[in-house]
């Protein structure tokens, strides 16, 4: 563990960044490199925690004229589906993984309970939280500061695809955007940056876990960020 800044990460994944070059779904190819790299994390003797989202197949908000709530169920539904795949990869690897999810699906997951999840951790093995929070109206990203509190993780990991921090407007409508290095969770509100919801920024003043958002498209980052290199946006309480 010499040198490695953090004991226990949480690490939430764009679903997006899981179907690489395809328009949807799951990528074979784009999952195994990006297991690889959370592979090297897990062999400094980090324990890993993983929260994955489902854009790559469904967003709660894909279709106005649904019900709020069912739409947000189909997303939970989508994170299982990409929570499952990361699970066949990591063992593949020979590397043991969970998921744990927030609506219980019994003949396929394990339901979520913080107990058996620090435990999984304490052993080494990867834990992977699916279904969001199991209730409608919250993002994945709020999923990934509860789950990181409830697990005492020192640390959220926020890949993002399509960028490699957090800016001032969208770098991909404005070449002339600003990066930030370095933000607090009141910056986020009071700038009304897009980064994260402001349920998600609300939630991570009062538990004061720090974030660092960076660029997932190349997973060697997450590497980077562990080892304590400067990429990304730093969020701090």
């Amino acid at each position: 563990m010499s040198g490695i800044k953090y004991k226990r990460i949480l690490l939430k994944l764009s679903g997006e960044a899981l179907k690489g070059q395809s328009e949807f779904g799951v990528d074979p190819v784009m999952v195994k490199k990006m297991v690889s790299k959370i592979a090297q994390v897990h062999a400094m003797g980090i324990e890993i925690a993983i929260v994955v989202g489902g854009g790559n197949f469904w967003r709660g908000q894909s279709s106005p004229e649904m019900d709020r709530t069912t739409a947000d169920h189909m997303g939970m539904l989508a994170t299982v589906i990409n929570a499952l795949a990361l699970q066949d990869a990591f063992e593949q690897m020979n590397i043991p993984a969970n998921v744990q999810t927030a609506i219980e699906m019994r003949q396929i997951a394990e339901p979520y309970i913080r107990r058996k999840a620090t435990a999984h951790l304490a052993k080494g093995k990867i834990v992977i939280f699916a279904a969001g929070t199991g209730n409608p109206f919250f993002t994945t990203d709020t999923c990934a500061a509860l789950r990181a509190a409830e697990i005492d993780a020192d640390v959220i990991l926020l890949g993002k695809k399509g960028v490699d921090g957090v800016y001032d407007s969208d770098p991909r409508e404005n070449p002339n955007a600003k990066k930030y290095d370095f933000l607090t969770f009141k910056d986020v509100l009071d700038k009304e940056l897009k980064v994260m919801d402001s349920t998600t920024a609300s939630l991570c003043i009062n538990t004061n876990i720090p974030i660092i958002v960076f660029g997932i498209e190349d997973p060697m980052n997450i590497v980077r960020v562990v080892r304590g290199e400067e990429i990304g946006t730093k969020l701090r309480g």
